[in-house]
């Protein structure tokens, strides 16, 4: 059930009435117009422009409309009165079988109340992490990681066909980096005091001598001893030579393609196992190795099919002109022409792809598997990043799909307002695990989500534990817990009063007539329109705010309790008030529970 979609085809009706009786012309289109709450609550229930929109084709004045489509309107069950405001828009009070059908309809459907068929089970890849499997997830990864999740379940309740997608950037330097990393590890295990990873003189001098293209280990991680000793005991030392003064490396060629793929596989499973302590389950996990290997030279032989590509020489970077800078000939793909600032190479000087080839590959890939609607989360520092990303898709399907980036800014860790650093296992920066470990999966998903993305936020781990208002975690799963104290409090002061779903549902709901039950009602009322609002803004963020506002409004119609005892959930001398009562309870433990299960996080019955 959609109260505000009830009445706007209470509306649409309306209208078609007046067409009907020759008052309105034919052909009005409806698409614009809207029902939604009013700015100030003490106006109405729900407001519309209908008249500000219909006005100029129906030939009207926008008042002289808005007081016949009020006239109307009064005539639909669900509405009490029509009150003409300002120039023309239309405040509506509703009538409170139409409240009380909303909690009716709570109580039957459970957490299913807010589902939405607006997505009609169209297909929408949401790629989000994708970090490079190098290493452990570190903190910056787990906001893209939530975001990305809350936004895939909340496109699921709003009726979309999604995909949770993974990129796995398991080709370059940065692998061929990872694979030296773990050879040194391998033959640390061999040989402890030769290859020891604190000496640096030893290490320069083996990977020069190896012809290494750089002469550090760029990852350092204790996470690379395991998989270092995974490799031992499958190959023992067949990946080095033994001679006189002890184990020496193997040439590269024989070892380090066989390590790169297998530490890769290390640490994909160590990543997924990252994402599960978060509650992160994603569907599909597609290799940059494998894309490169199957469809860059498709997708680039069907661009230059189409004039896309071309042999051409990039100006230097406006305004400035590098040192290393020459002009020179290079495949270039116009980018330029679907909505990019520069047309951007494909091919690197030793005649390799570039990444963005790739990507473009990648993305088209995504397109062939019929999702063209292409939702991106990545890091802010990927910002640069975004324009030939969109301009490729664009391309490469012809028009037909769509590539949005949500950017994420970068998470700070503080404790008592004071920076921190907290690995234990990983070198300078926090892992995944470590938040994780410190706060609970629950508490990590909801309060990364009390921003939008894209504004820094500072993690404290003082504050999300903090009972208190201002701190939204605690404030709404407070508010479920105590939905359910309520419920053991009347199985106690009134132990033979009937309180099952049935009861609930056939309790006399016109005893709920407080200002501060209307509001809760009035809140709850809303949830479906948030969840269809939020899907198609692709913003899960409002929901942690939806949450809050009714924790909030719940929290204080408690309250009321405490200054006049008459207004108490509990009325022992009083069963149909507290039926009554308990039945508006329980639906707001319901939404609760549903607007937590978008964002992954368990309600809690009982604080601890």
């Amino acid at each position: 059930m959609n109260l505000f979609r009830d009445v706007k085809a209470d509306l649409d009706r309306t209208v078609e009435t007046l067409i009907a009786e020759g008052v309105l012309p034919e052909g009005l289109d409806l698409s614009r117009v809207t029902v939604e709450p009013p700015r100030d609550a003490s106006h109405g229930d729900m407001a519309t422009n209908a008249a500000m929109l219909l006005s100029k084709p129906a030939g009207m004045k926008p008042r002289d409309l808005a007081e016949k489509l009020a006239e109307a309107l009064t005539g639909h069950d669900r509405i009490a009165t029509a009150e003409v405001a300002g120039p023309g828009f239309i405040n509506l009070r509703l009538a409170a079988t139409a409240w009380h059908d909303v909690l009716r309809a709570i109580l039957d459907l459970g957490t299913a109340y807010g589902d939405s068929d607006i997505g009609a089970r169209r297909k929408v890849n949401v790629e989000y992490v994708s970090a490079n499997p190098t290493g452990p997830l570190h903190i910056g990864h787990a906001r893209g990681a939530v975001v990305g999740d809350a936004l895939s379940g909340l496109l699921l309740k709003a009726g979309y066909d999604v995909c949770k997608e993974y990129w796995v950037n398991d080709a370059g330097s940065q692998i061929d980096s990872l694979g030296w990393a773990v050879y040194w590890r391998y033959l640390e295990i061999l040989d402890p005091k030769k290859f020891a990873i604190t000496d640096e003189a030893a290490i320069k001098s083996f990977m020069a001598a190896m012809g290494a293209p750089d002469r550090e280990l760029e990852y350092r991680g204790e996470y690379l001893i395991p998989v270092a000793q995974a490799l031992f005991e499958e190959k023992g030392d067949a990946l080095a030579v033994k001679g006189a003064d002890g184990f020496e490396g193997k040439p590269v060629d024989e070892w380090l393609p066989p390590i790169r793929l297998f530490a890769v596989d290390k640490m994909l499973d160590l990543i997924k196992d990252d994402l599960k302590v978060l509650g992160i389950d994603q569907d599909v996990f597609t290799s940059e190795r494998w894309i490169i290997e199957t469809h860059v030279d498709r997708i680039v032989a069907w661009l230059k099919d189409r004039d896309l590509i071309y042999r051409g020489i990039l100006e230097p970077p406006k305004g400035q002109k590098p040192d290393d800078w020459e002009p020179r000939e290079q495949t270039l793909f116009r980018a330029t022409q679907f909505g990019d600032d520069v047309d951007r190479p494909l091919q690197k000087s030793d005649g390799s792809w570039t990444y963005f080839a790739s990507d473009i590959a990648y993305h088209w890939n995504k397109h062939e598997r019929g999702y063209d609607r292409q939702i991106n989360i990545w890091g802010a520092d990927h910002g640069g990043y975004v324009k030939r990303m969109q301009a490729a898709v664009t391309a490469a399907s012809e028009g037909k799909a769509a590539l949005t980036v949500k950017l994420c800014q970068m998470v700070r860790l503080m404790d008592k307002g004071e920076p921190m650093k907290m690995s234990k296992r990983a070198g300078n920066f926090v892992t995944l695990r470590d938040l994780v470990d410190a706060v609970g999966k629950d508490v990590v998903r909801f309060y990364l989500l009390t921003r939008k993305p894209d504004a820094p936020l500072d993690f404290d781990l003082t504050a999300v534990k903090e009972q208190s208002r201002d701190n939204m975690v605690f404030y709404v799963h407070y508010a479920h817990a105590r939905g359910h104290s309520v419920f053991r409090m009347a199985g106690e002061q009134v132990p033979d009063l009937d309180v099952s779903d049935a009861a609930l549902a056939a309790a006399d709901l016109n005893l709920l007539s407080e200002e501060s039950e209307q509001a809760v009602l009035r809140l709850l009322s809303e949830w479906p329109r948030v969840i269809e609002a939020a899907a198609e803004a692709e913003e899960p963020h409002r929901i942690a705010y939806y949450l809050y506002d009714l924790a909030s409004a719940f929290h204080g119609w408690w309250s009321k309790g405490k200054e006049d005892t008459a207004l108490r959930f509990i009325q022992a001398d009083d069963p149909a008030v507290t039926l009554a009562r308990l039945a508006l309870v329980k639906a707001v433990r319901i939404v609760i529970a549903s607007g937590l299960a978008v964002f992954g996080v368990e309600p809690v019955e009982e604080l601890t």
